[in-house]
């Protein structure tokens, strides 16, 4: 079994886990963190065989390919190419609950990670352990980006609580950073902008937390 480290809230304390983490993701390992809604997967984006472990781990199909968390929209814009509309969307609606999936850079990303598809979910989270997580990753000169897939075998119920992690896992993970139970709020919104040329042209493909007339009304 990996290292498994509970959270107490305590910011001084929580900062040496959070690091731990972030070291974690930069040597290639996989770790297991809360979101604010369900329990999460990460590793880093851009390392061909993490990714790979991660298809293996939850016995995901290879042509669905994972989005990824990202710290802010300068990180986000080293890998995807946001037009107006995504662009709009997150200066108004990140960190939070809307995943925007645009058109990925060229080479900027493992064919793996997006399932060999030309487009890539990305999102800024609003949950302060991943954020942090995040910001170390960027302080300390590598990518600020995580991949953010949910912590479960495909197709199973999520997971929201950490001490259920190892129990279906098994040791596969390298850390697991337990938060207790995430707050289970509805999943993220996610909008694909990839073709946009006009409003119209946005597809939202699934419904979360925001609104999609709330996403329509600030494009007006």
């Amino acid at each position: 079994m990996g290292l498994l480290l509970k959270l107490s809230g305590d910011k001084n304390k929580d900062r040496l886990f959070l690091e731990k983490a972030a070291n974690c993701v930069i040597e290639g390992k996989i770790i297991a963190y809360p979101t604010n809604t369900v329990y999460g997967l990460g590793g880093d984006p851009l390392n061909a065989e993490v990714i790979e472990k991660i298809f293996n781990i939850k016995f995901r199909d290879r042509d669905k390919g994972f989005p990824v968390l990202i710290y802010d929209v300068g990180e986000a814009e080293e890998i995807g190419d946001f037009n107006d509309f995504a662009r709009k969307i997150a200066e108004n609606f990140w960190p939070g609950q809307v995943t925007i999936i645009v058109r990925k850079i060229p080479n900027s990303v493992p064919n793996g990670l997006t399932g060999e598809k030309d487009t890539i979910a990305l999102r800024v989270p609003e949950n302060e352990i991943i954020l942090n997580i995040l910001k170390i990753l960027k302080e300390k000169g590598s990518f600020g980006g995580i991949i953010g897939t949910s912590a479960n075998i495909s197709d199973t119920e999520n997971i929201i609580k950490g001490e259920d992690i190892p129990k279906v896992f098994f040791g596969q993970l390298d850390l697991i950073l337990d938060a207790g139970t995430t707050l289970a709020q509805r999943p993220s919104t996610i909008v694909d902008c990839s073709s946009a040329t006009k409003k119209s042209d946005l597809r939202f493909l699934r419904i979360g937390s925001i609104k999609k007339e709330d996403i329509l009304r600030v494009l007006n």
